[in-house]
């Protein structure tokens, strides 16, 4: 065996000298365009690169989650051409050209949308990290429906996981929603008060307690 070689992992880069040797060349950027919550976007992404790593790290929607890379907890759900897709496993290229409906785009600036505003209202969110897939897969459900059943609204949210709801208040935010949809309800307190940037410029205030930041 020649000094200085071996293999850092089993499919990784090998090491020849001093030098790394990729085994599999690097995927190459390319310029990929859609329409990203009504805005039309352009950035150099990865050709190989799957729709939650380029909304996520390129166009900077950072409401779309990772969770289990797998498919299986419904965190990454973006709507693509109107449809629920679950991002993670959806290549950039595949939608490429489409439009593509974040939590982000939900809202109308700080006018919340009434799914938006009901899980607020519900419970429909605990802790939060899964609910911007729930919130999508809700809308997708009502864009079809403004009058789901009980078993059509198990179905949307089937391939979406919760660990902190138990679901009901979920199921109880969509069907109020529907309802605000419907003209049944009102929509209450539709909108959020923008607020300033706490953090500006960092922690030095000298108005404010020690430790403490804007």
């Amino acid at each position: 065996m020649l000094k200085g070689y071996f293999t850092k992992h089993r499919l990784g880069p090998i090491m020849v000298g001093e030098e790394f040797v990729n085994m599999i060349p690097k995927a190459k950027g390319q310029i990929w365009k859609a329409c990203v919550n009504g805005d039309a976007v352009e950035v150099i992404a990865l050709s190989n690169a799957v729709l939650l790593d380029v909304l996520r790290d390129n166009v900077g929607t950072l409401g779309v989650k990772r969770g289990c890379d797998l498919g299986t907890c419904g965190c990454c759900a973006v709507m693509v051409d109107g449809e629920p897709r679950l991002s993670c496993l959806c290549l950039a290229g595949d939608a490429e050209g489409s439009e593509i409906t974040t939590v982000e785009g939900l809202a109308d600036g700080h006018h919340l949308s009434p799914i938006q505003n009901c899980f607020a209202e519900y419970g429909g969110s605990q802790c939060g990290f899964c609910t911007p897939g729930f919130l999508i897969s809700a809308q997708a459900l009502l864009n079809q429906t403004d009058d789901p059943s009980e078993e059509e609204i198990a179905k949307a949210i089937e391939g979406n996981l919760c660990r902190c709801t138990g679901y009901q208040q979920i199921s109880d935010s969509i069907r109020a929603a529907a309802s605000i949809l419907r003209g049944e309800k009102e929509n209450k307190n539709p909108t959020i008060t923008p607020h300033s940037n706490p953090h500006p410029t960092g922690p030095e205030e000298p108005n404010m307690p020690p430790g403490h930041a804007r």
